[in-house]
Parts: C-alpha cells; structure tokens; sequence
C-alpha cells in the first residue's frame, strides 16, 4: 500500500545503558488512519511515545511530521505542532473538575501572561475574551464525549474509566492532528474498553485525527487498526494489516507462548 509522508519514523535507535530500548523501527502513518504498536511488556512501545513526544531523544534515526524532523524539539515545541498524547497512567489534576482539567490542555494555545493577566478587568479585557474563547472550546470537546453531566465534578471522584476519557479530552484541547494513546483501555472494564473504542473511532471519522494507539487488547487493536506493527525486545517483528499482524508466528509466540503458536500455524 503506498503511504504519505503525513508522519515518518526512519531507523530510530535509542539505548539506555546496555540496554537497547529501540532498534532500527521504521514506519510511516497517512493522515487520519488508526497506527497501532503491539508487543509484550518491555517490547519499547512506551520508549517509541516519549521518543516521539520528545521525552527521550533517540541515538539515532529521524521523526518527520509532514515533512519537518522534529525528533530534536523539545515537548512543548512537538505539541505545538499538533501532536498531543495520553499517558498509560492517568495524569490528571484530582483536585481540579472536569472543565478546569480540559482547560488545562489549552494552555499551547493561550496567549495571555501574567501581566496581562493582572489587568484581567471587566469581560472586555483580552484575558477575559481569551478565556471565553478556550471555554468555548472547552464546551465543544465536552459536547463531544458527553462529558456534560461530570463538567463541575471534582476528578479524583470520578470513576476510573470517566477519568480516562477526561484524559482523552485533555489531550483534544491541544487540538492535535496526531493523537498518541498509551493504552488507553488498561485497567478498565468491557462496558469502559467499548465506550472508549466508540470515542476512539468517533476521533477517527469525525474529527479526522491520526491516531498512533499502544494497547494490550488484542481484540480491540484488530478491531479498530487499519494497520499494526509487532515489536518485541525493541525491534520490528512485523507490520501489515490486523489480519496478516494476527497470523504472523512470531506475534503468536509473544503473545500465547511457543508450542500454542506452531499450534496454530500447522
């Protein structure tokens, strides 16, 4: 299948002491599919997001979104550029409602510093208008994952699956063109993981946001993926759509152990 150039990640090695995180992972992403990164625990799916949101940088290799490398920026220069993330544990503020932690994800976008913000007078300062603005803002994405009955409620006690959609608001405040999702179905139950699928492909076909999505759940990454990459130990095992990913021995051998895998591939 022929891809663009929409994201693009060339040879990127990364290692930590004599360990070798990431070993020579290539691919592309086109603009609004779903991209997902199987592998067992320690396999570097994690190490691969903060390589790309800027948190490491890699010994060698190059990321590109839509043409400009930006595996030397830093995080908030990546996030600026339209990349936005979720974390696999949830990073929210639990002392701060729904609306407030939301707002905090727009905080690229705003303007007002603190001097103007001294000046924050009467609805027609700047500040003021700006903050109107982001709420604005803020309300839409609310709308959007019908959020609206938790707006003014204290995070930390919301249950557990409400706050990773709250996480998943967060980062759509950043108004991304690239979302990365570090398992953003652990720890939740069936009812939660099929809520956050139905959001996961609403960000998909009606926001048209590229997703790049790391997940255990098999079954949910074959359902939704339009393409997979198996790694393991920091290298590439595999990549292709979810049906030739699910049948490759290798992925099987990761994942249900060896002689269940010769199993199903005789």
């Amino acid at each position: 299948m022929e891809t663009s150039c929409f994201f693009d990640i060339n040879h990127l090695f990364i290692s930590f002491g004599g360990i070798k995180a990431l070993q020579d992972i290539s691919f592309t992403m086109e603009k609004g599919e779903i991209f997902s990164v199987i592998g067992p625990n320690g396999a570097g799916k994690t190490t691969l997001f903060n390589c790309i949101s800027g948190l490491y940088k890699p010994d060698q290799g190059e990321i590109a979104f839509k043409g400009q490398k930006i595996h030397k920026k830093t995080p908030d220069g990546i996030a600026r550029l339209g990349i936005a993330r979720t974390f696999q544990n949830i990073e929210l503020f639990s002392h701060m409602n729904t609306m407030e932690n939301i707002m905090s994800g727009r905080h690229i976008h705003m303007k007002t510093g603190l001097f103007r913000g001294m000046f924050m007078w009467g609805k027609n300062s700047f500040a003021a208008r700006e903050e109107i603005r982001h709420r604005e803002q803020v309300e839409k994405i609310i709308d959007f994952l019908e959020l609206q009955n938790v707006r003014d409620k204290l995070v930390g006690a919301l249950p557990y699956g409400t706050q990773k959609i709250i996480e998943l608001a967060r980062a759509l405040a950043l108004e991304p063109e690239i979302l990365l999702l570090d398992e953003p179905c652990a720890g939740m139950n069936s009812e939660e993981k099929q809520d956050m699928i139905f959001w996961i492909k609403d960000i998909q076909d009606d926001l048209g946001i590229t997703i790049l999505l790391i997940e255990h759940d098999m079954k949910m990454v074959m359902d939704i993926s339009d393409r997979v990459m198996a790694i393991n130990f920091g290298k590439p095992v595999t990549m292709g759509t979810p049906e030739e990913v699910q049948q490759n021995p290798e992925v099987l051998k990761a994942y249900i152990g060896e002689e269940d895998a010769d199993d199903r591939s005789s």
